[in-house]
């Protein structure tokens, strides 16, 4: 690059104003040009871990009569583990691999967990058992959360105090951008050409996103100080575990119905399995609209945000299990849903880092293990709702059931910040 930066030399720019500074109050300069670059660099990689979380959904179908011969609905509750047993590599993966990089210059650390990110999904193209099939699944998700961990910290320290948020939402919104376009299209080549395909395109798009971020992505040493001890000692901390437990349950019914949403598409609201890509460009454009929402929000109110979004996945949840069965109002809740659940990703993602300054890179990664237990609770719900024979509705209104628990939650959030002296 011909920009001329400042050798880093104090680690990260301040994320929180706790009593304990994360890192030193100097900060390397860096221009615009830089920043940019750099911010979509990371963004391409966020892009391939949505396509890899969410295709599998639209592919279901396709899995589960290649996998295991016919479509019951035992064989769709098993259809359900192969994004569970993602989702729980990534919840495993997360805190022990966030820690492996506490003290690591952060962008070579990036590098290393895309490379192995892509090589489990050759492992999961090739994988011929559905046993096999959910290790490669597991191993692909772990790396997940500590690259969206190292990526964000990475993004706010390049932009800043006052614009971070928006900076953390550029770098998720890669996942959301993967649900308008990439999914919808990793979709159509799975009824093409064969779901296993999926995983050859994401390790591709692995492979463009270390060559970006290698050329793009300035060399950033972690915080002054930083060691596996002061991230552990962080950790005691009752804001942080209830942030945790809000993020798990809240985002845990989005997950109930999109892990089923071609079953629902084709089953209950009747639509043809051809409209599926289109079925998942809406959601995916309602999540593109709520993460820069949720980016702009935050950067006002943090919990304000989360608030307001959990009350309307709730409230649009419950309409979803109602009003299925009305192609164009299924169509609209859908995309309501994954706006309204979307704006939660920057504000859990900021909220999580600031209750935690002493512990920035394991508490920027547990957002994503929260996230993906959510994924696998999600899952799971859905599935036993199903396999009890309550019908492909009862995944939306267990999913209400749970966001409205989230909103109870996080007016508890609210409560322990304005009790410890803390901005909401």
């Amino acid at each position: 690059m011909n920009e001329k930066q400042v050798p880093v030399t104090t680690g990260a720019v301040p994320l929180s104003t706790g009593s304990v500074p994360l890192v030193s109050h100097a900060r390397p300069h860096y221009t615009r040009r830089q920043t940019t670059l750099a911010i979509l660099a990371l963004a391409i990689g966020g892009f391939a871990i949505g396509v890899t979380e969410f295709a599998i959904m639209g592919l279901q179908r396709e899995a589960v009569a290649d996998l295991f011969g016919e479509l019951t609905e035992s064989t769709m509750a098993r259809g359900g583990m192969l994004v569970t047993f993602y989702a729980l590599g990534v919840v495993v993966g997360a805190p022990i691999l966030a820690l492996a990089g506490a003290k690591r210059e952060r962008k070579m650390y990036a590098l290393l967990l895309l490379g192995i990110f892509a090589v489990a999904h050759v492992l999961s193209f090739f994988a011929p058992t559905y046993e096999l099939m959910l290790a490669a699944r597991f191993l692909s998700g772990l790396p997940h959360g500590a690259f969206f961990a190292t990526a964000a910290l990475m993004a706010a320290q390049m932009a800043g105090p006052g614009k971070r948020a928006r900076a953390i939402a550029v770098v998720l919104s890669g996942i959301a951008i993967a649900n308008l376009t990439g999914v919808p299209a990793v979709t159509w080549v799975g009824q093409q050409f064969g779901w296993r395909w999926m995983f050859a395109v994401v390790a591709l798009l692995a492979l463009v996103t270390m060559v970006a971020v290698a050329i793009y992505a300035p060399r950033q040493q972690p915080p002054a100080g930083a060691s596996f001890g002061r991230e552990i000692r962080g950790l005691a901390n009752q804001r942080l575990w209830v942030g945790i437990a809000l993020a798990v349950v809240g985002f845990s019914g989005m997950f109930a119905i999109y892990s089923y949403i071609s079953h629902i598409s084709v089953d209950v609201t009747g639509l043809d399995e051809s409209v599926l890509p289109w079925v998942v460009f809406i959601f995916g454009f309602g999540m593109v609209v709520g993460n820069f929402l949720g980016g702009w929000g935050s950067d006002k109110s943090v919990l304000g945000t989360v608030l307001g979004a959990m009350a309307l996945v709730a409230v649009f949840m419950g309409l979803f299990g109602l009003l299925a069965h009305i192609p164009w109002l299924m169509i609209l809740l859908l995309f309501l849903i994954g706006t309204s659940a979307s704006m939660l990703g920057p504000a859990m993602q900021t909220h999580l880092i600031d209750t935690a300054p002493q512990a920035p890179q394991l508490a920027a990664s547990f957002h994503h293990s929260a996230f993906n237990a959510a994924n696998a609770m999600g899952a799971l719900m859905g599935g036993w709702v199903i396999a009890a024979g309550w019908g492909l509705r009862a995944p939306a209104y267990a999913g209400a059931t749970a966001a409205a628990l989230g909103l109870l939650i996080a007016l508890y959030s609210v409560h322990l910040a304005r009790r410890g002296g803390h901005k909401v």
